[in-house]
């Protein structure tokens, strides 16, 4: 186990000042030297951190291996149901719950995220990681064993908030174990089995599928068995010690915080689904959750501006790389889950099956790792990271341009090429987003950093006036904005493509002997592509590749947003050594 450096209180007068020496010979021998008083009272209301040394590169390994390994399985699920989302939604006969098997799972992963970390805080990582697996796996057999679509989407829901927790617990041990300027390398490397969990997911998806009895069953159950081995694993190995604090675990929770985090997502993200989809804009439902998710949002940021603890710390948005790169964040999570769950029904439009849907998705993920990978080598070398973000974003423009350039008579490598782009693009604005955001607080805050001299090593011990640990805190805000941006994206990516489907589809063939019957049985599965009545293929072809382009269009404007907002993030220093040197 990594060596832990113990706090200790001492006397306010042993805290050293600009007239004091830094190192004392009379207590090098002494045990690690904090400070107690008036000012660290105030740290995390009374909470004392336990600093952690780097542990050697294997232990490190096996250590983070159990983390990345959560990853591999989120998204082994991320790109398995994109690539059966069709084909369930058919099975349950609604073309309409396709948004739902994605948004279902995102909401309960936006909401979860940020919380665990401060969950993770109180009761420790390992505690974290192994409810995470045993909801991500109970989740994933609800799903394999679902008889409907409510019973399809409440496993969906408990797999999300497992999977919100094996991701962000990841991004917190990371932070937890290495120092700044290694973190790209370790963000590379976690990306690297995001593509491994996005390649399989995609071909062994459509394998279930088209090659099995079970079909698309079998996708969510293969993974429960690998979440269930995990738990041990991770109890002998993942061994960061929680924050300790002299108060009550509860009173340590941001309770209304994660209310209204989770009224907001769960109240916008059901009014723009129900809303032109399965109910006009003007109906009720919308009219009424809309407003309210927006009261919810005011009520968010004014109850975190004024918590003691909150999940979100809303004051660090104020600084400038920390909201460029947040911003950059969200938009290319949109972009990121339009492109999973959108171009693989594309392709299925097109008559591919499954298997050669997840087939011509694997570009994306082998681009992301690849980029990934490559771009945080480059800053442990260079020290750099706002060039790579900005050609990062150029790329993704380039690879939803050529999305806007295809139709059913486009050439097939059009679609594994634009792919390539967005998942190599995306993977480098993500990787230096994350270590710009970190680098930019750790740097505003230094004036709020006191040093200690310990028994072992100078260690650091970031604090701020109003007790919040700024570190865990933007980590949380960063992979809050990741979430929200994938459940944004494919629920306004879904709202855009429903309405106008069905709006060309009644345009065209709306008036046609039996045409509305056939166009619900359309709208309710794509194995009535195969059995259109004569003169109708041209027409909804024409509907689906509209509906498509528009799709594509968003993905070009979300990119250039990206773009937009990574310009403007600020160069600070990446540390080489975990007390900041």
């Amino acid at each position: 186990m990594a060596r832990v450096q113990e706090i200790e209180e001492v006397r306010p007068s042993d805290i050293p000042t600009e007239t004091t020496p830094l190192l004392n010979d009379s207590d090098s021998d002494s045990h690690p030297t904090c400070t107690s008083g008036d000012f660290f009272a105030k740290q995390q209301d009374e909470e004392r951190t336990i600093i952690i040394e780097e542990p050697p590169l294997r232990r490190l390994i096996l250590i983070m291996a159990t983390a990345w390994f959560g990853i591999f399985l989120g998204a082994l699920d991320s790109t398995i149901i994109a690539t059966l989302s069709a084909p369930i939604a058919s099975e349950f006969n609604s073309l309409s719950l396709l948004s739902w098997l994605a948004t279902a799972y995102l909401i309960s992963n936006a909401a979860t995220q940020p919380i665990a970390g401060r969950l993770t805080d109180i009761f420790g990582r390992r505690l974290g990681l192994i409810l995470s697996n045993l909801l991500f796996a109970t989740g994933n057999l609800v799903c394999g064993l679902s008889t409907n679509h409510s019973s399809m989407i409440i496993g969906r829901i408990i797999a999300g908030v497992g999977g919100g927790g094996l991701i962000s617990i990841a991004t917190f041990l990371t932070s937890d174990l290495t120092p700044l300027r290694k973190r790209g390398i370790m963000q590379g490397i976690a990306n690297l089995w995001y593509g491994a969990g996005a390649m399989l997911g995609a071909v062994v998806g459509g394998l279930f599928q088209d090659r099995t009895v079970t079909g698309w069953r079998l996708a969510f159950l293969i993974q429960v068995p690998p979440s269930l081995l995990l738990i041990p694993i991770i109890g002998v190995l993942v061994k960061v010690p929680p924050k300790q604090s002299d108060k009550s675990y509860l009173s340590r929770i941001d309770f209304l915080g994660a209310f209204f985090t989770c009224s907001f997502l769960i109240l916008l993200l059901l009014g723009l689904n129900t809303g032109g989809n399965t109910v006009p804009w003007l109906h009720p439902l919308p009219l009424t959750t809309i407003p309210l998710s927006m009261l919810c949002f005011a009520g968010f940021i004014w109850w975190e501006g004024k918590a003691k603890q909150p999940i979100i710390p809303v004051a660090l948005l104020r600084d400038r790389t920390v909201l460029a790169a947040c911003s950059a964040s969200l938009f290319i999570s949109m972009l990121l889950m339009a492109t999973t769950f959108y171009v693989p029904l594309y392709l299925q439009v097109l008559g591919d099956s499954t298997t050669t849907a997840g087939l011509k998705f694997l570009p994306s993920p082998l681009g992301g790792s690849i980029s990934a990978l490559g771009t945080g080598y480059l800053m442990a070398w260079t020290g750099k990271y706002r060039p790579f973000g900005v050609l990062g974003a150029l790329v993704l423009i380039v690879g939803t341009i050529l999305f806007t350039l295809q139709d059913e008579n486009s050439p097939k490598y059009m679609t594994p090429l634009a792919l390539f782009f967005v998942g190599g693009g995306f993977s480098t604005v993500l990787t230096t987003a994350t270590v710009s955001c970190l680098a930019a607080v750790e740097h505003s805050q230094q004036a709020l950093v006191t040093s200690a001299i310990c028994k072992y090593r100078p260690i650091v011990i970031h604090c701020r006036p109003d007790g919040r640990s700024t570190f865990m805190s933007l980590t949380s805000i960063a992979v809050l904005a990741r979430s929200v941006g994938g459940t944004l994206g494919i629920t306004m990516a879904s709202t855009a493509y429903q309405s106008n489907l069905k709006e060309m589809l009644w345009d065209i063939f709306g008036d046609r002997p039996g045409g509305p019957e056939e166009i619900q049985r359309i709208l309710g599965g794509l194995e009535e592509l195969k059995h259109l009545p004569e003169g109708w293929w041209h027409g909804v072809m024409a509907a689906f590749m509209e509906s498509f382009r528009i799709v594509w269009l968003m993905m070009v404007c979300w990119a250039a947003m990206a773009l937009f907002s990574i310009s403007f993030v600020k160069r600070h220093t990446l540390h080489s050594t975990m007390d900041r040197k």
